[in-house]
């Protein structure tokens, strides 16, 4: 089937090696336009721009898929489908309607649970058994269409939301494929979603990431992985905003809400319940460090976190 391929970010990357390395034809990419990555902020493209350069394909950047230009574009690549993965804009009416079998998006939830741009994230803060990923049918609606497929997945204990999206952005290509043959074929069946359990996740912002240590050590636990890597946790040390890594809670309570207790090999901070234990700490224009090792540089000027 002749396709053109939607996405974005790193986690679209699975998917449009597994497309290429199918029966399908992927004829060219679109993509958010090239923008300032990195450390140095050098304008560059998108990692899903830079699979196509790779492999010579046309990338198209429309600023707004509503463009004319982008939708004659389109139309002359004549795809009969479009799949998405994590393009990370909207796509108008008139885009949609111009590939014979739609636009297809996988979607890293189990719609109808967690619509939106963080499903993976909020998947984990709010302390879900399973994940998973879903192949449908893109209408106006925000993720409302018909399924065609899922597949489920644990979240596990230690997962953070960055670990759990590489799982199932690997477990997501195998079933974008699969999606696409079975449309191919005209096997594929469509499954309207429940009313029922619908919930949204909206995008996370850098305040959303502040570690609140007034919550039960295991809401603690969950807010870092869920926002790990990004946005990043962080809390306050004294003036300073610093990062925090994983934690991990422990079976005393010894302290009070955001209370530090630096011990011989590790560094304990309260919550309203049991203790958590830090692994790393990042400070303002430094590398991270672990956290005893940090807590000891500054034992005399922090004792808590806020």
């Amino acid at each position: 089937m002749r396709l053109v391929f939607a996405g974005t970010p790193g986690v679209s990357v699975p998917a449009l090696e597994a497309l290429l390395a199918s029966d399908h034809d992927v004829v060219a990419v679109i993509t958010r336009p090239d923008a300032q990555r990195g450390r140095g902020r050098q304008s560059g493209r998108s990692p899903i721009g830079a699979l196509a350069d790779q492999h010579g394909l046309p990338v198209l950047t429309p600023v707004r898929p509503s463009e004319p230009e982008f939708l004659r574009e389109l139309q002359k690549l004549e795809p009969e489908c479009c799949p998405v993965v994590a393009y990370g804009a909207l796509l108008p009416t008139q885009a949609l309607a111009i590939p014979a079998f739609g636009w297809l998006n996988l979607h890293f939830s189990l719609l109808p649970r967690w619509r939106g741009a963080a499903p993976v994230q909020h998947a984990v803060l709010s302390g879900d058994d399973t994940a998973g990923a879903c192949v449908f049918r893109i209408e106006e609606g925000l993720d409302t269409g018909p399924i065609i497929d899922c597949v489920t997945s644990p979240i596990l204990p230690n997962d953070t939301s960055g670990s759990l999206l590489d799982r199932l952005a690997g477990e997501g290509a195998g079933l974008l494929v699969r999606a696409l043959d079975a449309v191919e074929a005209r096997t594929a069946t469509y499954s309207e979603q429940s009313n029922n359990g619908v919930t949204l996740a909206p995008k996370l912002t850098v305040e959303d990431a502040r570690i609140t240590w007034t919550g039960s050590a295991i809401e603690v636990d969950r807010h870092v992985r869920g926002v790990t890597p990004a946005p990043g946790a962080w809390t306050m040390a004294g003036p300073d905003r610093v990062k925090l890594g994983p934690v991990s809670v422990t079976d005393e309570h010894l302290c009070a809400p955001g209370e530090i207790l630096v011990e011989k090999r590790q560094l304990r901070v309260g919550t309203a319940t049991n203790d958590v234990l830090l692994s790393t700490v990042q400070a303002p224009g430094k590398t991270s460090m672990s956290a005893p090792d940090w807590a000891r540089g500054v034992r005399d000027m922090v004792k808590e976190f806020h």
